[in-house]
């Protein structure tokens, strides 16, 4: 953490008391909720980081007054210390080897560095030295103390290493988005993960930036995902050899050789000389240089292959081999077992969550067993343990260890959710339409809101949500639908896009609508939208394409203008849209105008409420104000409320205010039914109103709505291995800079109030 001024220092650190259990709703971690500080508590739904040396020793994001912050939990003792005391509030974490606890230090616009302190307690430093800011692209630590970080600055990705606390050295830089997805325990190999159906999916690189391998994707079903390199062998049994063989350091903290020679970039020429090394040409074509020292190097991968998902691993001299008897119909992704000896693979499929272990030397997969539900994260550990973060449409989330090890409790709401949990499968040109159904208790049709979510790559799950909590508590029925371009349902439903991107799925969301109005299960005079990322994209696009079903739309922090969005998102982004649309807005102009919001404002009817946020790099603030000034122009009634955020949040008072002013507009509008476009009560049609975000009431904008529960941005999926710590993975289901949906999740506990008292204070 950097260390601030005097005036402006830190609280003392918070450590928590004994824990007698590690069920959700304990109060070990974190300040909120003890007579002091807001009336919310934060969590992230994830699974803490363990030490690879010591498992009773980890660290996890937990609410500190309203924020999120990194701590340290004990199993041994069961407690809990906060490490962090940002007041942005901080994320990503991870432990090393020697139980260093790791946090990436950033500013409001999202770039920061990496530090480290030791587990139990002592002052912070910097985790290399002489790394530039920058946005954070990944984390790779082998157990001898070498340590890889990954950086995104001014359109490229850059790569350093060095050892903990010591000089950085450059290994690469790379135009575009590029995640560094591990390094190898001995510090020979580095593998970055590019676009995954590009020519370079992955790249292998020495610590010098030689090129090792270039493994090559396909965009139309070859696509490959690096998942991280094999622990050493004996890894979790306490007879690993964990030697570094990194020559560029001198083996302890905070010191480096005199060696600056700058790496080679990918595709660059090789100037080293070694005489010992054997070049290979694998089954796939693709060529790989062994040198002495590199037999226990294995990189294991996700290949779509034949409309499937199937293990891979690349070998230095024998090169990518396909697991083709590990094969599944929908999205993985998996992390070695710590020994090295299997691979623990999580399945995502119809909404919900499989586990398996693959043995290779059996050429073996077995399911392990786990409730009905959804798995949010799962991670082998030593000692045979695994552990995994369960949930269900009904029950919040919870940690299990499957050998009964204490976890750090999540904070959340205990019990049950309200209302009645079910789905339903609509008939489709391209197979049913899958949604995740919650109806409120009482009389049925009841007005419903369609939760849209974000991507287009992920889909809802049969998981806690704690808008849908909210909602459901306050007398809505929530449709969660997973349109055409959904994960979860395999490669042809992913790539199905006959209507135009967007139009598809606006299509699927008006089916979804019908079939649940003839049902009788849901109002036809009062369904709303209520999406955010690319899900508020859609929210907007079908309020103007399609505006007869729907009566509201909230767009929290949406692509209003795809062209414009494409010109200052980043790079990532921008390749989605170019993969998506065909070209860039120049090349193919009337694809984005077709699949633009902005395009069809003057068909617009309902109300909208648009959320937006200053420091938004994947959906930018100007084609947001285009569109708010393009509704005005239109005469649409809507409201407009910003954020001094960037795309994602973690100080939960903003997210408090986003539910109590979405859940306030939906109530009035609702409830309330009117012809879509007339006048509010006391306003006109046309009427703007626009505020900022206010943690305390936000004035200006409607009535403190209700909540019950929790407010939840996704929480996304990482897998880690016991060894090195991979904090930004590249998978089928991981991402998230490569989509518009929220990269990290917080969820917030706030009280109970109904909507419909909301107006009685």
């Amino acid at each position: 953490m950097t260390r601030p001024s005097a005036a402006d220092a830190p609280r003392r650190p918070a450590e928590a008391p004994a824990s007698s259990g590690a069920g959700p709703g304990a109060d070990e971690a974190g300040a909120a909720g003890r007579g002091h500080g807001p009336r919310f508590r934060t969590y992230r739904a994830e699974l803490p980081d363990v030490c690879p040396a010591d498992p009773t020793r980890m660290t996890f994001t937990a609410d500190a007054e309203g924020r999120c912050q990194v701590f340290t939990w004990d199993a041994t003792t069961r407690r809990a210390r906060q490490v962090t005391d940002r007041p942005g509030g901080t994320l990503h974490c991870a432990i090393d080897h020697d139980a260093r606890v790791w946090w990436f230090d950033e500013d409001a616009d999202g770039r920061g560095h990496w530090r480290f302190r030791p587990f139990d307690g002592g002052d912070d430093r910097p985790g290399l030295e002489g790394v530039p800011d920058g946005a954070p692209r990944g984390l790779a630590l082998t157990p001898g103390g070498t340590v890889a970080v990954a950086t995104a600055v001014d359109g490229g990705t850059t790569v350093h290493i060095g050892r903990r606390g010591g000089r950085a050295r450059t290994v690469t830089r790379v135009k575009g988005h590029a995640v560094l997805a591990g390094i190898s325990p001995d510090g020979r190999h580095l593998a970055l993960g590019g676009p995954a159906g590009s020519e370079r999916a992955v790249t292998v690189l020495a610590p010098d930036g030689t090129v090792r391998a270039v493994l090559r994707g396909g965009p139309h079903g070859g696509e490959l995902w690096a998942l991280g390199f094999r622990p050493p062998r004996g890894a979790g049994t306490g007879h690993a050899d964990h030697t570094d063989h990194t020559d560029h350091t001198d083996g302890t903290d905070g010191t480096d050789r005199t060696d600056t020679g700058a790496g080679h970039a990918p595709g660059g020429t090789d100037h080293t000389d070694r005489t010992d090394r054997t070049d290979r040409t694998d089954d796939s074509g693709t060529r790989t240089t062994r040198e002495p020292g590199d037999a226990d190097a294995e990189l294991l991968l996700v290949r779509q292959h034949r409309d499937r998902y199937v293990l891979a691993v690349w070998r230095p001299g024998t090169g990518l081999r396909t697991w083709e008897w590990c094969a599944f119909d929908t999205e993985i992704t998996a992390s070695w077992y710590p020994d090295g000896a299997g691979v623990l693979i999580r399945q995502e499929r119809h909404g919900r969550s499989l586990l398996h272990r693959a043995d290779p030397a059996r050429r073996s997969v077995a399911l392990v067993p786990t409730p009905p539900g959804t798995l949010l994260a799962a991670a082998a550990r030593p000692g045979g343990d695994v552990h995994y973060l369960w949930t269900s449409a009904a029950r919040p989330p919870r940690m299990v260890s499957t050998a009964g090890t204490p976890l750090p409790p999540l904070g959340t709401v205990e019990g049950t959710v309200p209302g009645d949990h079910r789905e339903v499968w609509t008939p489709g040109p391209d197979g049913p339409v899958h949604s995740l159904l919650a109806l409120p208790d009482g009389t049925l049709p009841a007005p419903a809101v369609f939760l849209v979510h974000g991507g287009p790559a992920d889909h809802d799950r049969d998981a806690y949500d704690g808008v849908v909590h909210s909602l459901v508590a306050s007398g809505f029925a929530v449709v969660r639908v997973n349109y055409r371009g959904s994960t979860g349902y395999g490669p042809r439903w992913r790539r199905a896009y006959p209507d135009g991107v967007g139009l598809t799925q606006v299509r699927d969301l008006a089916a979804v609508r019908a079939d649940l109005v003839r049902r009788g299960l849901v109002r036809a005079d009062a369904t709303a939208l209520w999406g955010s990322s690319w899900g508020g994209y859609l929210a907007l696009l079908a309020a103007g394409v399609d505006p007869a079903p729907w009566r509201a739309a909230v767009a929290v922090k949406p692509v209003a203008d795809c062209a414009a969005a494409h010109r200052t998102a980043t790079p990532a982004l921008r390749a989605l849209d170019e993969r998506l649309f065909g070209g860039t807005p120049d090349q193919v102009p009337g694809a984005y105008a077709r699949s633009s919001p902005v395009t069809h404002v003057s068909r617009v009817r309902a109300p909208l409420l648009v959320v937006a946020a200053e420091r938004d790099d994947k959906c930018p603030p100007e084609q947001v104000r285009g569109y708010l000034r393009a509704l005005a122009r239109a005469g649409v009634r809507h409201e407009a409320m910003w954020l001094d955020t960037g795309h994602d949040g973690y100080d939960g008072r903003d997210h408090v205010a986003v539910l109590r002013r979405a859940i306030g507009f939906l109530d009035r509008e609702l409830r309330r039914t009117r012809r879509p476009g007339s006048p509010a009560p006391g306003g006109r049609a046309g009427r703007v109103q626009t505020s900022r975000s206010d943690p305390e009431g936000d004035p200006g904008g409607p009535p403190a709505a209700a909540a019950t529960g929790t407010c939840t941005t996704s929480a996304h999926d990482r897998e880690e291995d016991t060894v090195q710590k991979d904090v930004i993975n590249n998978d089928p289901l991981a991402g998230d800079e490569e989509n518009r949906k929220p990269s990290v999740g917080i969820t917030i506990t706030i009280p109970f109030r109904n909507a419909e008292d909301s107006e009685e204070d």
